[in-house]
């Protein structure tokens, strides 16, 4: 069933976003080669209780980190380790958050120290897609014009697009309907409407689509070892158009900072 949220709902629910956006904001100034996942969910988990709300992921499904740090080949869902990131490493964080009864779930993928040309495209071109589906949020419109969108521009560049993994609708549970894959076809599934709030992510291989999950039962990492991307928003449509309720400002000031400080 698809719960629609009244306004003032979305606005508890922008804060919730905004908790996240923090605290990505501050993993953006502590990734860099040597620093510890482990490290940064501890930190991450202390930030999110000290903004009053509590860890989304911590416990949800037995999941037992505050953050889900997935590195190089890890698509998503990688649990935080005690190795630490090193230059030329990319990393997905994943962060959600509860607060006032609604979950705010969002994510980055940062790159640790310089990365290769390659790699820094498919970070590019995987938060583009974001955007391209985000743009597809309207009233009236499909769950299918969002795949497409993200579909289209990121196999332009010859990327592989996960198809096991999706988005999903977001409100008092983390994962609420409808679910929102990142392929797709124009004017297909569950109609889009006012008051419908999606987490969109996709999730991008440089190559091969295929992908397996490890052991730890957790970790989902692409078949042929290359490098995976992963950006999601929290997006509300409101008076007919996408209105994102999370917010990148935070991860960008804090790489602005360090891009001065290192330059």
């Amino acid at each position: 069933m698809i719960i629609l949220k009244t306004a003032e709902e979305i606005e508890l629910m922008r804060e919730s976003a905004l908790v996240v956006s923090r605290t990505l904001g501050l993993m953006a100034e502590l990734i860099e080669p040597g620093v510890t996942p482990k490290e940064l969910d501890r930190r991450a988990e202390e930030y999110i209780r000290d903004q009053g709300a509590e860890p989304g992921f911590l416990g949800l499904y037995d999941c037992p980190s505050t953050l889900l740090t997935s590195v190089n080949d890890a698509v998503v869902h990688g649990l935080p380790t005690e190795t630490p990131l090193k230059e030329g490493d990319i990393v997905s964080v994943d962060c959600g958050a509860l607060m006032n009864g609604f979950y705010g779930d969002h994510a980055y993928t940062f790159a640790v120290g310089e990365i290769a040309a390659d790699t820094r495209k498919l970070l590019d071109v995987t938060l583009e897609s974001l955007y391209k589906g985000i743009e597809q949020c309207r009233d009236g419109n499909r769950v299918g014009d969002i795949g497409f969108a993200v579909q289209v521009h990121a196999e332009r560049h010859g990327y592989g697009i996960v198809r096991e993994l999706v988005g999903h609708g977001l409100g008092r549970k983390m994962h609420e309907e409808p679910q929102v894959p990142n392929y797709g076809k124009k004017g297909k599934g569950v109609k889009l409407q006012n008051g419908m709030v999606l987490a969109i992510e996709p999730m991008i291989n440089m190559g091969t689509h295929r992908v397996k999950q490890l052991s730890d039962g957790w970790t989902i990492v692409t078949q042929d070892g290359k490098p995976s991307a992963h950006f999601e928003h929290d997006v509300a449509i409101v008076n007919g158009e996408p209105e994102i309720l999370s917010t990148f400002d935070y991860v960008e000031e804090a790489l602005a900072k360090k891009a001065g400080v290192n330059g």
